[in-house]
């Protein structure tokens, strides 16, 4: 790994919800025992059911979760960006992989194996709290969810999906780059109930719809949408 590329991965690292909290040694270690995967849009970082053991963590681009869902179907559950880690570990987090992650555009993961993790873990134990943290945090976001799916109505769901997926651009404007369609799918709803409820959020000067990403333009109005209705 490259100097530059070592400061930019260890950077992004200390700011993510699950290690930022835990000494900067931690993350230093976890870059130093891992390996750099690079992806090409369309293949494949993790198979749901996958037996390989690890931690991997999105060094750079976008990854989109899906589960196996009744009728032999593939649901889309997400996106991951920077920071985040795909999946659990399978050794320390009682099974196999829960989610199919695939890339939807270039991007790079660094996969940390068991082994590296025990040694890492025997220096750093607050390694395992942190491992602990990233595993809650997708409980929560499940949990999340799944409580939206069954108590809000579709433009509220919408606007709860829109705040859960959103990220910065480079610019700083907040951005969900998900289509029409995967949003919708990530709420439980129609291509034609997701386009005719983000049409009237992009009325109301809330959004705007772009190919294959919207943006955010008032996250207050989109909050009270999703608390209140409208």
């Amino acid at each position: 790994m490259k100097s530059d590329e070592r400061a930019s991965a260890l950077a992004l690292l200390r700011r993510t919800e699950w290690l930022g909290r835990h000494p900067a040694e931690l993350a230093a270690a976890l870059l130093d025992h891992g390996r750099l995967v690079r992806l090409n849009a369309g293949e494949w970082a993790q198979a749901e059911g996958d037996e390989r053991d690890g931690l991997f963590v999105v060094l750079h681009g976008l990854f989109h979760s899906y589960c196996q869902a009744p009728g032999d179907r593939e649901v889309m559950l997400g996106a991951s960006g920077p920071g985040a880690v795909l999946g659990h570990a399978t050794r320390f987090s009682g099974g196999p992989r829960l989610v199919t992650a695939i890339c939807a555009e270039p991007g790079v993961v660094l996969e940390i194996g068991v082994e590296a993790l025990e040694r890492i873990g025997a220096r750093h134990p607050e390694l395992w709290r942190a491992i602990a943290d990233s595993a809650y945090a997708n409980v929560r976001n499940a949990l999340q969810m799944v409580a939206e799916v069954i108590a809000l109505p579709p433009r509220p769901r919408l606007a709860a999906r829109l705040l859960a997926a959103a990220g910065l651009s480079a610019d700083g404007t907040a951005i969900v780059r998900l289509s029409q369609e995967q949003l919708g799918e990530t709420a439980g709803l129609s291509r034609k109930t997701t386009s005719q409820h983000l049409a009237t959020l992009e009325a109301q000067g809330l959004i705007d719809r772009g190919y294959g990403h919207i943006i955010l333009r008032d996250l207050a109005g989109i909050e009270r949408v999703a608390r209140e209705g409208g």
